[in-house]
């Protein structure tokens, strides 16, 4: 059996979780309000503030839906409760970032200024002019845009240029040498 879709899924206090017919689990909190339908071949119950995944057979399809939708609700709970955030740098000469109402405008090296419009339930703040937050309660979305914003100038290995997770390691390269 799936040791992570064995596990139930605490809910935290000031949290709601409502499980309707389908499948379809509505997740509510302090930072807002999260819905999603999961496979209808799976029983979720909630019961004195645990939520638990079942599954009826082990087909192959079956185990691995039984893990996934385990994790997406927790996924719900943490990001309806705590929220998600993911932290962006700038590197290069000339390279920034910058905050125009609800757009994000990027210098990156070329003729013209990236400009991004943030979506829907998704806020960016900008901190100096090389670090970029990207917040939200849903962790696909945050990743999604954050992952966008990334691919305006993805990080190089010879001057590391570009724009990088905070956490992300970039190797380097050793340029051209000249011939003797």
């Amino acid at each position: 059996m799936s040791r992570i879709g064995r596990q139930p899924v605490t809910v935290p206090a000031g949290v709601t979780v409502t499980i309707a017919d389908g499948n379809k689990v509505t997740v509510k909190g302090p930072k807002g309000e999260l819905t999603k339908v999961f496979a209808t071949e799976l029983t979720i119950v909630e019961a004195d503030g645990k939520i638990e995944v079942t599954r009826p057979n082990d087909l192959k399809r079956i185990k691995a839906l039984h893990g996934l939708t385990r994790t997406l609700i927790n996924n719900m709970v943490i990001g309806v409760s705590e929220g998600y955030q993911k932290v962006l740098e700038v590197n290069g000469v000339g390279y920034r970032a910058a905050k125009q109402g609800k757009k994000l405008v990027l210098n990156l090296g070329y003729s013209h200024p990236v400009e991004m419009d943030d979506p829907e339930g998704i806020e960016t703040i900008v901190e100096g002019q090389n670090k970029i937050i990207v917040k939200g309660i849903s962790k696909e979305a945050v990743g999604q845009y954050a992952a966008e914003i990334r691919s305006k100038r993805l990080p190089e290995p010879y001057k590391g240029k570009g724009i990088k997770y905070d956490t992300e390691i970039i190797r380097r390269k050793v340029g051209k040498t000249g011939k003797k």
